[in-house]
């Protein structure tokens, strides 16, 4: 009876001990939980602290990307002057492509659609231009040279919306298109043909998205560098030749001082004759010269070179429409984005760059008719076979965006008749 009471109270003794344990483990869990939760408050706590300094940084960075923006239009200097003027030194520069018979022959032609290429194809494609033409052999330009020059071109143009290294290529085509379709080669010089070509890829070298204009208001550095007068069309040139000084890129290390000298007032003449500020003075000279045109005569050839590259400058219309109509969305993209800083700095807006007031067809109707068939009809005077290429075209753009002005007007007003019926 004794053992019975002592197994007994061993097993209620085992029995309280669990009973404890338990309890135990159960006030351990509590402290576990209470434990947890206040370290996942901290943890809130830090993550919300965290976050607003992340929030602060990246408006940090926003504000130093519009700052830097800013003083890029405001000094129209390159923020990365040194590294982008030096010519990359690996061979070859960018990857080959090899042309195909049909690309070649595509080439030479207005119709060339310049939105199928990458840069590097591009590149490529303005290398078989030098080649094509002559000038590699004529003028003794290392191959390895002109490759390197090239590539710094293309680094020197910056990522506008439509001042960009397309925008070169395009004008450049355009230009080679000219050379050929035009047998300029039996009218100039090679020395012209190779100045022709080289201020088309250089017209717009390190343009900074906002035009003279801005320029000009805004009192950027540019505009004081150059006492107004063309600051970009100044800049791109000092751009040019800044690109040529250095010996790895200097295509023209074949010519002697004076022949250098007259090359390059040459291209400087040209270049700056792309400021639309001159265009009636310009174009007004050149039609003065028509009728006793004279190729022998330095004053008549220089004059059609200027309109010829104008003409390049500003040939988009030329173009398919496929091709032609993305660059008017590029063009206002840029108009906008010039006209929005404008506005935000209290300076003048001219209408057909506010996106209050703009159109597409609005912004090429006038352009086509006043601007740009005068000009290339100007130019049929001397050279009648761009009539069915350019011309043409031309006309067929302005009567679609006349249409196109048509249904916008119809559009506003049936919608001006349902705000009136409400």
């Amino acid at each position: 009876m004794q053992d019975f009471d002592c197994d007994k109270e061993e097993l209620f003794q085992n029995v309280l001990t669990q009973v404890a344990e338990q309890f135990s483990r159960a006030f351990k869990i509590n402290e576990l939980k209470t434990e947890v939760a206040n370290r996942l408050a901290m943890l809130e706590k830090r993550v919300e602290l965290e976050g607003l300094k992340v929030v602060e940084i990246e408006k940090c960075r926003s504000d130093i990307k519009k700052l830097r923006d800013e003083m890029a239009a405001r000094s129209g200097s390159f923020l990365d002057d040194n590294k982008k003027l030096t010519p990359r030194r690996d061979v070859p520069s960018y990857p080959k492509y090899m042309l195909s018979e049909e690309t070649i022959e595509a080439l030479r032609k207005p119709t060339f659609d310049v939105w199928m290429w990458e840069p590097n194809e591009m590149l490529s494609c303005l290398e078989h231009m030098y080649h094509d033409l002559g000038l590699v052999k004529e003028f003794n330009i290392n191959p390895i040279v002109l490759k390197r020059w090239l590539l710094c071109i293309h680094d020197n143009y910056r990522n506008n919306p439509f001042h960009n290294f397309r925008h070169c290529f395009c004008v450049a085509q355009m230009m080679y298109s000219m050379i050929s379709f035009c047998s300029l080669q039996e009218r100039f010089s090679q020395n012209d043909v190779l100045v022709l070509m080289t201020a088309a890829i250089c017209h717009d070298l390190d343009h900074p998205g906002y035009n003279n204009t801005y320029q000009i208001n805004a009192h950027t550095e540019l505009a004081v560098r150059y006492n107004d007068i063309s600051p970009l069309e100044n800049h791109h040139c000092a751009v040019a030749f800044q690109i040529l000084e250095q010996p790895d890129c200097n295509i023209f290390s074949s010519f002697d001082p004076d022949s250098f000298k007259q090359i390059r007032q040459e291209m400087i003449t040209l270049i700056l004759a792309t400021d639309m500020a001159r265009h009636g003075e310009i174009v007004n000279s050149f039609k003065q010269k028509l009728d006793n045109f004279d190729f022998t005569n330095e004053e008549h050839a220089t004059s059609l070179k200027m309109i010829l590259i104008k003409c390049c400058d500003i040939s988009n219309e030329v173009r398919p429409l496929e091709v032609a109509e993305p660059w008017v969305d590029c063009l206002l993209e840029e108009y906008f984005m010039q006209s929005d800083r404008e506005k935000a700095e209290g300076l003048p807006v001219a209408p057909f760059m506010d996106r209050d007031k703009v159109t597409k067809s609005s912004a090429q109707i006038g352009f086509i008719k006043f601007v740009m068939i005068p000009m290339f009809e100007a130019v049929a005077k001397i050279f009648p076979q761009i009539e069915e290429m350019m011309i043409q075209p031309l006309k067929e753009s302005h009567d679609r965006y006349e249409d196109l002005r048509q249904l916008e007007e119809s559009m506003r007003e049936e919608q001006k008749r349902k705000r009136e019926s409400l």
